[in-house]
């Protein structure tokens, strides 16, 4: 029985490994190790690809790649910044695209001096909203996102009210498309207004494209350990969440519901998203496509009904653009708050987030949040982990017997394995108890490693001294080191292994979490280190008085 324990602890190890790595697969968009099914999906991706959406203009080039018949080639352009508390979005008069959109209360992730920026084109990276109109004329085709558009006067500032609009204005195949866009204070909603006033002198029947680009290149700064999802998701209140990959979009594989009137499209990365929240009740299509060489697109279709001569279709919709805070996503849109994505364990970590953010508004400070949470959490299960300290003392205790029936009967080891049963039985003792208080922690670990890699709200966040980031690993290791010396540590108080290999293993354990541990978010190992200096004191307490024979 003493063997199994040991054994138990080095499978707890193993599971872990296994779960880290299904949560990472899960993280990149993969299929769990747990589910045979693949995600909720009812029509194929290429069933639902329009592909008359025109491609997005490659920047620096003549033409307009994969562009539909007769769209213009590039002009000359103009960018117009307009600039709020929280926005600088460079809006593009080809096409009325946002090609730049920084966050100015967030720093980068590499260059803390500069800000965060979301949307751009340039170097390896495109990322782009884009909108227009499909369909055409006699007269040409209809004003889409490679259309010249003239802008109208006015402030680029927030204004009194709080509020600074761009209007812009395009004609083209005898019909005029405004696109008005509408700046908040505070506000990471963008409203997406498109007016569309039919010129011609016959019938049309516009559709308008909302379209998220995204190349499919892996975050500059993602690693094994601290790997993140980028990538397409998606909404709606039939099919619910879907996350889809770049890499099934190039194999023509993504499957997500191909229509509605609900819900949003949007491109996730790690603490961020851009969404397009098309107008409720409104019947879309919605579809994914490979755009060109490492460019994807996801984006939905709507018909606007025909529009007499003269008259003017209007819609409104929205974008989405900012950090994945759980409480503004949820004021936003039904379901965009599970974009920020807590893995298998949603229904552990999303309480624990919950305790945090209600500890935080408390302590004013994340790290001592973790420190906090640690303390109710080691409070909460004190009672199993007391009788596991229990059962691993009073092992302790009768450690020189179980030695002296291994010499006695180590040439015959069903008798040696009897007479532990029975020195098990007559002394009270549980040889499994003493694993209960790892595994109960287990599951709060996993959840709380997909806290602090979903929660932006911790992006940043100091605690004390050296930790200046609870989201990334200890720059300098002492969080790690001090973990391996408080597992040494534990590893002395529990009863020792009468196999001397089993010793040297149980002694190695430490070394090799603690070199795991390098590499995981700092606010994980500072929980970790806290959980296991509660645990030596009340080991230490519960050790010394079974020794003393103060606990029978």
């Amino acid at each position: 029985m003493e063997l199994n324990k040991r054994t138990i602890l080095w499978i707890v190890f193993a599971i872990s490994l296994i779960v880290l790595w299904n949560n990472w697969m899960v993280a990149n968009g993969k299929q769990s190790l747990f589910s045979t099914a693949p995600p909720a999906a009812q029509v194929a991706q290429q069933q639902a690809k329009p592909n008359d959406v025109p491609a997005a203009a490659q920047a620096g080039s003549a033409a307009v790649p994969g562009a539909i018949p007769g769209a213009p080639v590039v002009q000359a352009t103009q960018r117009i910044t307009v600039t709020t508390d929280v926005f600088k979005a460079d809006i593009d008069t080809l096409g009325g695209v946002i090609k730049r959109l920084e966050l100015l209360k967030f720093a980068d992730d590499h260059d803390k001096t500069k800000n965060k920026v979301l949307f751009n084109v340039g170097g390896p990276n495109t990322y782009l909203g884009q909108t227009g109109l499909i369909g055409s004329t006699p007269a040409g085709v209809l004003p889409n996102h490679t259309t010249p558009f003239t802008v109208r006067p006015g402030p680029l500032t927030l204004g009194t009210n709080g509020t600074v609009q761009l209007v812009m204005d395009a004609e083209q195949g005898g019909v005029r498309l405004t696109k008005t866009f509408t700046f908040r204070k505070g506000d990471y909603t963008i409203g997406v207004r498109h007016d569309v006033t039919n010129l011609s002198a016959a019938p049309v029947q516009p559709s308008l494209y909302l379209q998220l680009q995204h190349d499919g290149n892996k975050p500059a700064n993602d690693s094994w350990f601290m790997s993140s999802y980028t990538g397409p998701t998606l909404y709606t209140a039939e099919d619910k969440y879907q996350k889809l990959t770049f890499e099934d979009i190039e194999k023509n594989k993504a499957e997500h519901s191909a229509k509605a009137n609900n819900g949003w499209v949007a491109i996730s990365q790690h603490f961020f998203v851009s969404a397009f929240i098309p107008a409720d009740k409104a019947n879309r299509d919605i579809f994914t496509k490979k755009i060109a060489t490492n460019l994807y697109a996801i984006g939905t279709v709507q018909p606007l009904g025909t529009v007499a001569p003269g008259a003017t279709v209007s819609t409104d919709s929205r974008l989405y653009s900012g950090p994945q805070d759980e409480k503004t996503l949820e004021t936003i849109a039904p379901g965009l708050e599970l974009v920020k994505d807590y893995g298998v364990l949603t229904i552990i970590a999303k309480p624990i987030f919950w305790v945090m953010d209600h500890l935080h508004s408390l302590l004013g400070n994340w790290g001592w949040t973790i420190v906090a949470l640690t303390v109710l959490i080691k409070l909460a299960f004190f009672p199993l982990s007391a009788a596991g300290y229990r059962s691993m003392a009073k092992m302790r205790v009768v450690t020189p017997k179980m030695q002296a029936i291994r010499e006695r009967y180590k040439a015959d080891p069903q008798k040696m394995q009897q007479a532990t049963m029975e020195l098990y039985k007559t002394e009270k003792i549980n040889p499994l108890g003493g694993c209960l208080p790892i595994l109960v922690q287990m599951p709060v670990f996993f959840a709380l490693y997909w806290v602090l890699q979903s929660s932006v709200e911790m992006r940043g966040a100091p605690w004390v001294l050296w930790i200046q980031d609870l989201t990334q690993p200890d720059p300098f290791y002492i969080l790690p080191i001090i973990y391996a010396i408080s597992m040494f540590i534990t590893t002395k108080l529990n009863p020792q292994p009468t196999d001397p290999v089993q010793a040297k293993m149980m002694l190695f354990m430490p070394l090799a979490f603690s070199v795991i541990f390098f590499f995981f978010p700092s606010g994980l190992v500072l929980y970790w280190v806290v959980n296991n200096i509660l645990s030596i004191a009340q080991q230490w307490v519960i050790t010394k008085k079974f020794e003393t024979g103060a606990v029978k």
